[in-house]
């Protein structure tokens, strides 16, 4: 038996000891998911026993450094985990855009103090974290904002707006592109981290077609940020910037996949088409339209599989989270035209019990922010087009 057979074995048995009942069930809602942080309050004990043990492990970030909280693994271990964890459909313990997004850029250019600091109450679930990257006037052409931080010495006085914040009026902690420098356009941005709590910062939720308000207006009047907030030089923040663009394009991309516990799509075709006499899908049409897109989910699955072991090796290509970002937003979106388009009219259900607060078609309308979060689907084509097709412009 090799090293990774015994790997996972162990973790088979460790899984099936320590994750709950209750937690090998779907998540029925947003409520549903552990986000962590100071506001956070577990949907039931089981949820919060899960996360407790996952982080013990340093499972919640497999394959983070030890000394940061994570669990030290290789990508063929953590690749192995993640197997073992969708063998009993597993929820994932911790939902965190710490660990999607600020967590791989804090690894590459954090200081120790940073990392230790920071990492480790992510890794715990400890501090929930918001994005302040577009404004009102800086969306697609991102290096255009004008948040201003002002050099006082030992911190940055910050002044100016945010928007399309997600969770903003949730999260205890963003991390936030400023201008440190007005003479040049990406060489004046810095990358600077401090509480929601401090002083002059504010938020306002953006109800959304859905009825839901997951994204905020945000606004920093004088915030007083310490410079040892700052993540990398003053004025490369550009770098950072780009850099966790490529990890949040990931993150985005992974929508396309199918998530654990079931498969919604399927069950509700079948619990509103029927099954025929022959066991299959009673409309035909809509049996094939499901075929091809469990086809294209696996195609992209195996995909996402080797993009995720280049980029971990170094070798995969500086554009290739676009080109993921765009299929997985294009996958998502057509997982949710098809659910539509198999409840029938119940789908249209906005309210009740039945239909889980109208879940479906929420769900649905929320994912048309797919195509424009993360860069707009037309940048990421663009990208596409002049750095992998090397098309002329």
């Amino acid at each position: 038996m090799t090293d990774l057979d015994t790997f996972r074995t162990e973790t088979r048995a460790w899984l099936a000891e320590n994750c709950p009942p209750e937690m090998r069930k779907p998540v029925r809602s947003e409520d549903d998911v552990c986000w962590g942080g100071r506001q956070f309050k577990p949907s039931s004990p089981a949820q919060k026993d899960w996360l407790d043990r996952m982080a013990a492990r340093g499972w919640t970030v497999p394959d983070w450094p030890k000394a940061y909280g994570g669990g030290g693994l290789s990508p063929a271990e953590t690749k192995i985990l993640r197997e073992e964890m969708a063998a009993i459909k597993a929820r994932n313990p911790l939902n965190s855009f710490g660990i999607s997004m600020l967590g791989p850029a804090l690894l590459k250019y954090g200081t120790e103090e940073q990392k230790l600091d920071y990492l480790t109450k992510i890794a715990r679930g400890e501090i929930r974290w918001c994005q302040g990257y577009s404004e009102p006037n800086a969306g697609s052409d991102l290096a255009g904002l004008a948040t201003s931080a002002e050099n006082k010495g030992d911190h940055y006085l910050v002044n100016g707006q945010k928007v399309w914040t997600s969770y903003a009026d949730k999260a205890d902690w963003i991390f936030c592109l400023v201008r440190t420098d007005k003479t040049s356009k990406q060489g004046g941005i810095s990358f600077v981290l401090f509480d929601m709590a401090t002083p002059g910062v504010s938020t306002k939720p953006i109800l959304l077609i859905s009825g839901n308000s997951p994204f905020c207006e945000t606004f920093f009047d004088n915030v007083e940020v310490p410079k040892v907030n700052r993540v990398y030089e003053e004025n490369k923040g550009w770098d950072v910037a780009k850099y966790l663009l490529g990890h949040e394009r990931e993150m985005i991309s992974g929508m396309g996949l199918a998530s654990s516990g079931g498969n919604p799509l399927i069950d509700g075709a079948i619990a509103t088409v029927g099954l025929g006499h022959d066991g299959r899908l009673a409309d035909p049409l809509l049996r094939a339209s499901i075929a091809l897109f469990e086809v294209r989910a696996k195609a992209f699955g195996a995909m996402s599989e080797r993009f995720i072991d280049e980029l971990k090796a170094g070798k995969a290509h500086p554009a290739q989270p676009s080109m993921m970002k765009y299929y997985g937003t294009e996958l998502n979106k057509s997982r949710y035209e098809l659910m539509m388009a198999a409840g029938g009219s119940d789908a249209l259900e906005w309210e009740s019990d039945r239909s889980r607060g109208g879940a479906i078609p929420r769900s649905w309308l929320r994912t048309k922010a797919n195509s424009i979060e993360g860069g707009t689907s037309e940048i990421q084509l663009n990208i596409i087009a002049k750095r992998i097709l090397e098309l002329p412009a």
